[in-house]
């Protein structure tokens, strides 16, 4: 797992459900591939059970989960016994036990992996059926990555993040074709955003770790706000960031870098380093710099991201984007 800014042995016990003024955007990304994105109207706050006691964190603030492949122990003895029957000198048994393996849960991974990179393993004399490549099938049946954490993360209004173990079994979600329950286990990570219902402004971090347009995987942020046709929009931000992508440049809103201030704050067009905005998914890209006032021209949510062609995760910095609708 990369270092995290904090991490601490921590478990999440679950959703407290409450009334509340706000909505909550939920986007799953599923372990085969899928994107599944929906709503929910009840999650208030995300309980946090540490050694040192509850932690409730507003889910107004929780940016992001990330699940990891939390061990099921009361599996062990199971898996070392069927890793240990590979080694059976009958082909039939080394084949059943195979089998048996990998249609164990995603949970049972972890198991395998620590047992034969373990001290204790020896290799079997067999090469028909063996636990690396049992290991490895898993693997792809359930999308799991070789660098996969056994911790989940939660992160905190896109700054901090906190590593340990959910505890919740299950995401209900409303989408527009029902209501769907969905397994933990299937959930890689879940993009949370919130926005209060009876509010039209709201301030965000946009991270040029992370939100670059020119990333395709997840480079705008979504405010969760939503904008009508016809509706006036105005967005003051500052910061500077830091592009690699761009020699290492620094960069404001505006887009200025050395001596081309001027004619950055003046175009109408974004250019590098730019805060821009786009009305949906597939709205115009749109210059918003340090302080833009203007009308949208179409309904949807507003998306918030740094002009630049290439990604690079490498870039540090973010700009602080205050939107408001009225």
């Amino acid at each position: 797992m990369k270092k995290m800014f904090l991490i601490l042995a921590l478990a999440i016990a679950g959703f407290s459900l409450h009334a509340q003024k706000g909505k909550v955007d939920l986007k799953l990304v599923l372990r085969d591939g899928n994107v599944v994105s929906g709503t929910s109207t009840s999650i208030s706050t995300v309980t946090l059970v540490t050694d040192y006691g509850k932690l409730e964190i507003p889910i107004k603030n929780v940016s992001s989960l990330k699940f990891g492949i939390t061990p099921d122990e009361s599996s062990k003895s199971a898996v070392i016994k069927l890793i240990k029957e590979m080694d059976n000198s009958e082909a039939d048994k080394r084949k059943a036990a195979y089998d048996e393996l990998v249609a164990m849960s995603v949970n049972c991974i972890p198991l395998v992996s620590d047992y034969i990179y373990g001290e204790d393993y020896k290799a079997a004399d067999y090469s028909d059926y063996t636990p690396e490549t049992a290991l490895a099938e898993m693997k792809t049946t359930y999308g799991v990555e070789d660098d996969y954490s056994e911790k989940d993360v939660v992160s905190i209004d896109y700054e901090y993040t906190i590593g340990g173990i959910f505890s919740l079994k299950t995401i209900a979600l409303k989408t527009d074709y029902g209501d769907l329950t969905i397994p933990k286990e299937k959930i890689k990570e879940v993009e949370v955003t919130y926005y209060d219902v009876s509010a039209g402004d709201k301030t965000f971090k946009v991270l040029a770790s992370k939100y670059i347009s020119g990333n395709s995987n997840g480079g705008w942020l979504n405010t969760g706000i939503k904008v009508k046709n016809g509706q006036k929009i105005s967005i003051t931000a500052s910061g500077e960031v830091v592009l690699e992508s761009l020699s290492g440049n620094k960069y404001t809103p505006d887009g200025t870098s050395g001596t081309d201030s001027e004619n950055n704050e003046q175009s109408t067009y974004p250019s590098y380093g730019n805060l821009v905005y786009r009305i949906g998914e597939f709205g115009e890209v749109t210059k918003a710099g340090s302080k833009y006032a203007g009308i949208a021209k179409e309904s949807g949510t507003i998306f918030l991201s740094i002009y630049e062609s290439v990604y690079n995760p490498t870039n540090t910095g973010f700009y602080s984007a205050k939107v408001t609708v009225k």
